[in-house]
């Protein structure tokens, strides 16, 4: 895996983890006042900075398993039952 590559991987997975962290922890606003910008169902306290965070510690421990993945020899398809039949 190139540098490249492994960058966009990491990006795809980290976005990707966004989205599964982004419900942890937040609790709707049950009044919702309209006059002070709020709206009912929007979170009290949203924790984006935490949420970061954990998104970026999750992104790197997924990413890593995914190398070892792509770089061992059990998911090849240059050897092993994956490979391609020689001519």
């Amino acid at each position: 895996m190139t540098v490249f590559t492994g960058i966009i991987l990491y990006l795809l997975i980290w976005w990707l983890a966004l989205f599964c962290v982004l419900p942890i922890g937040t609790r709707p606003d049950q009044q919702g006042k309209l006059e002070e910008g709020g709206w009912r169902g929007a979170p009290q306290k949203h924790l984006m900075g935490w949420k970061i965070l954990g998104t970026t510690g999750l992104a790197a421990v997924i990413w890593f398993g995914v190398y070892l993945l792509i770089e061992s020899e059990w998911l090849s398809f240059r050897t092993g039952i994956l490979a391609m039949p020689a001519n």
